[in-house]
C-alpha cells in the first residue's frame, strides 16, 4: 500500500486525469442525452496548451455566449493549469445559462480543479437528476468526491454510472485511478486497461494506465505506453517522477530488478 503522503501527491497528479477524462467523455444513447465532447489536451505540451488557450480566448472573445466554444475554453484553461480563470469563464456561463448541462458539469471541474470541492458538489448535486441521473453527471461527481478521498462512494457512483453506460471508457478510467488513489495498483490496473480498449478512451488513459504500471516497478512497459502519447522529454520527466515516488516510498531497493 502507499503510505498517506504519497497518497496525498497521487491524488494531486490524478485529479488533471480524473477531470481530463470526465471532460473528454461522450454520452452514451441511453441516460439522457449528449454532452459536448471537447479536445483532449493530454499529450501537448505546455506551449501547445497555451497556444489552444489562445485560440479558443479569441474565439471565445467573439461568441462568449457560444456553449461549445466556452466548454472548449475552459478545459484548455485547466489543462494549462489555469482553474482560477477557468472558474471566473464558467461562472459567468452559468448565469447567462442556469438550467445548461455542459455548462454546470464544465463549472463544476473547474471548481474542483481550483480545490473548490463543497461548490463543485453543491452544482452536481443540483444537475442530477433524481429519476434518471445522468451516467456523466455521476462520474464527475464521483471524480470530485475521490480528490476529498471518498474512493468508496465514488466508487459506487462509477458502478451506477455503469448499469447506464457499461462500454464507456471514462468510467472505467475513472475507477481505476479511484483504485490507484488507495494504493490498489492492481485493481487500478485492470480497470485503466479495461478502458483502453474500449472506444473512446482518450491518450490521458493510456498514460494513467502507464503510471499505475510504472509504480508497480514494470519501467519499460510503463516507458513504452508513455512513449506512444508523449514526446521523449516528456517521457523522462514522467519515469522519473515515478522513480522518485518510488524511492521515497523505500520500494526503490524492492523492485529496481524488475526494471
Amino acid at each position: 500500500m502507499l503510505r498517506s503522503s504519497h497518497l496525498k501527491k497521487l491524488r494531486i497528479l490524478a485529479l488533471a486525469g480524473v477531470a481530463a477524462v470526465a471532460l473528454n467523455a461522450c454520452a452514451a444513447s441511453r441516460g439522457g442525452g449528449n454532452t459536448i465532447r471537447t479536445p483532449d489536451f493530454s499529450g501537448m505540451t505546455q506551449a501547445q496548451k497555451l497556444g489552444a488557450v489562445q485560440d479558443l480566448g479569441q474565439k471565445y472573445q467573439k461568441n462568449p455566449r457560444d456553449t461549445r466554444i466556452t466548454v472548449y475554453y475552459a478545459a484548455a484553461l485547466r489543462s494549462a493549469g489555469q482553474a482560477g480563470q477557468a472558474v471566473s469563464v464558467l461562472e459567468k456561463a452559468r448565469l447567462n445559462n442556469p438550467k445548461d448541462r455542459d455548462i454546470a458539469l464544465a463549472y463544476a471541474k473547474a471548481l474542483a480543479s481550483n480545490g473548490q470541492f463543497g461548490q463543485a458538489l453543491n452544482i452536481i448535486d443540483a444537475t442530477i437528476q433524481v429519476e434518471s441521473p445522468h451516467w456523466n453527471v455521476l462520474s464527475v461527481k464521483g471524480a470530485i468526491l475521490d480528490q476529498m478521498g471518498k474512493n468508496a462512494q465514488a466508487r459506487s457512483l462509477y458502478g451506477q454510472a455503469l448499469v447506464v453506460a457499461p462500454n464507456e471508457a471514462s468510467l472505467y478510467a475513472n475507477m481505476g485511478l479511484s483504485y490507484a488513489m488507495t494504493g490498489d495498483l492492481d485493481k487500478a490496473e485492470r480497470n485503466l486497461k479495461r478502458a483502453t480498449t474500449l472506444p473512446g478512451a482518450t491518450g490521458k488513459v493510456r498514460q494513467n494506465l502507464a503510471l499505475v504500471i510504472g509504480l508497480q516497478g514494470r519501467f519499460d512497459e510503463a516507458r513504452g505506453i508513455y512513449a506512444q502519447e508523449l514526446e521523449p522529454a516528456a517521457v523522462e520527466s514522467n519515469m522519473a517522477y515515478i522513480r522518485a515516488l518510488l524511492t521515497q516510498q523505500n520500494k526503490w531497493d524492492l523492485i529496481k530488478g524488475k526494471k
